[in-house]
């Protein structure tokens, strides 16, 4: 009995550790009232998509639609918002897997499972064309849906966008510790049952330059969110999804003019990629941020927001130079 006692005693405290460590999911009418403003409209299809969107901004300007990236939701554009509002009609959603749009009923994070978010609050707005931009993974969200929607997409803004691939000679850049965890079967099934505030805070930490940008209220949020029913199991398969990078082969078939934006100090993707983008696409135009990071629109959305002002209006005025009878 003693050495039974001795054997099971010791596994009993790490179950029992382990139990009383866990992170719980939030709570999700708790999460809505947090998250969700006067702005915020939810949209569902008939498979039990149900996606969280804003619709800010003057509602006679050029419609411009904005694609959060990995782990993040449409908050991250409110800089933006604030700043082109006057002028541009700001659509803004959050993709599935992420914020209070949850996951994605068929758990499809393919570049076509993400865009049928955007389709459903294009359609539920009724916007047939748009300008369309998206930061990171929402960048190649982005331009996969300019080549298998090129009528729909009057101009690109890709901020940090994925989907090249390394230049000749690079190596891959430094994971920070969120998707360093992702990329194991362990990791990835920790990540569902245990995920510490400090671990979302240094992750996010990781991601940007300007530190000061991840204040305690940004770092409750993504820890909140991340733990939105199901949206970390929607982080375990999105890593482990192919992202078909073959595609890229093909960005050279988008016609639709691009602004490329980047943080030199990008340590998720490489500011070489901005190159990349501007070799590959037909009409682009780049700038590259100093002491910026991975989120230039929360780190310098001053200089994002004029920067995508200019760009819409040098484009919108050539557009109109053309369409002049000769």
């Amino acid at each position: 009995m003693k050495k039974f006692v001795l054997i099971v005693l010791p596994w009993a405290a790490i179950f029992a550790a382990l139990w009383l460590l866990r992170t719980p999911d939030t709570d999700t009418a708790l999460m809505t009232g947090k998250y969700a403003n006067a702005e915020s409209e939810f949209v569902e299809n008939t498979e039990g998509l149900r996606v969280h969107y804003r619709d800010q901004g003057n509602p006679d300007g050029i419609p411009i639609v904005l694609v959060h990236g990995t782990a993040a939701s449409l908050h991250t554009w409110e800089p933006l918002v604030e700043r082109l509002g006057d002028e541009y009609r700001i659509i803004t959603y959050t993709q599935p897997g992420h914020g209070l749009t949850g996951p994605h009923p068929r758990d499809d994070y393919s570049s076509a499972g993400m865009a049928e978010a955007l389709d459903l609050v294009a359609a539920e707005l009724e916007v047939d064309h748009f300008v369309l931009g998206g930061n990171s993974m929402g960048g190649w969200v982005a331009w996969r849906y300019a080549l298998a929607n090129p009528n729909r997409i009057d101009a690109l803004l890709l901020l940090d966008a994925a989907g090249m691939p390394l230049r000749a000679g690079e190596e891959e850049p430094p994971l920070n510790l969120g998707f360093r965890l992702l990329q194991n079967p362990v990791g990835r099934f920790l990540a569902l049952h245990y995920t510490p505030r400090f671990l979302v805070e240094k992750s996010a930490l990781q991601s940007v330059s300007v530190k000061s940008m991840m204040d305690e209220a940004t770092i409750d949020r993504y820890w909140e969110l991340l733990r939105y029913p199901g949206n970390r199991r929607a982080a375990a398969l999105r890593a482990i999804t192919n992202r078909e990078p073959e595609y890229a082969e093909r960005i050279r078939e988008i016609t639709a003019p691009a602004l490329v934006i980047w943080g030199a100090e990008d340590q998720l993707i490489f500011a070489s990629a901005a190159q990349s983008f501007d070799e590959r696409m037909t009409d682009a135009d780049v700038v590259i941020y100093d002491g910026v990071g991975h989120l230039p629109m929360e780190e310098a959305p001053d200089r994002t927001a004029n920067d995508i002002d200019a760009f819409l209006d040098r484009i919108l005025t050539r557009s109109a130079v053309s369409e002049q009878p000769q």
